[in-house]
């Protein structure tokens, strides 16, 4: 009887830890925001109207750039990409980091993966175990989402220009 009640008292404690994980698993947006590192990403998605569309269902795995990676920027980029008449390069660029699909880092090898931008990017795993997303760093991995993942890089990764493959 008293091993019943300890088991019961186990599982008990292993739903209530579930559920607390559970409930602090916000979407891929939220995620952003709570982190306090992209906050210059989360402006660009506020400016871009992409908001609703990443806190959708999903699953989306995104590329996230730091605040640091878009200091990397040439001086004045950024506030020229939040100007509404550049709303619709700053969509593309903002799309170019998302992928469509769930993806963990361990289920990553170098691979060719389309983006939410209609174009193709290059996810390449160095020997050494480096990960590198169109040329960006993945310098943090498989911050888990509800409706998705975030892979977080060290600089913005830019699209190609049209009629141009990704490299």
């Amino acid at each position: 009887m008293e091993a019943e009640a300890n088991a019961a008292a186990e599982q008990a404690e292993a739903d209530a830890k579930a559920a607390a994980e559970e409930a602090v698993k916000v979407d891929v947006v939220d995620t952003a925001i709570s982190a306090g590192t992209f906050t210059t990403l989360v402006s660009a998605l506020t400016a871009a109207e992409l908001v609703e569309a990443l806190k959708g269902e999903g699953p989306f795995t995104v590329f996230a750039p730091t605040d640091e990676a878009f200091a990397k920027l040439p001086e004045g980029t950024v506030e020229e990409l939040l100007k509404a008449e550049n709303k619709d390069q700053l969509v593309n660029i903002l799309k170019f980091h998302v992928v469509p699909a769930r993806v963990m880092a361990a289920d990553v090898t170098t691979m060719e993966a389309d983006t939410l931008a209609g174009t193709k990017v290059n996810v390449v795993v160095a020997e050494d175990g480096t990960v590198t997303y169109q040329g960006a760093n993945v310098v943090k991995t498989d911050i888990d989402c509800t409706n998705g993942v975030i892979h977080v890089i060290d600089t913005v990764a830019m699209p190609p220009a049209e009629g141009q493959a990704a490299n």
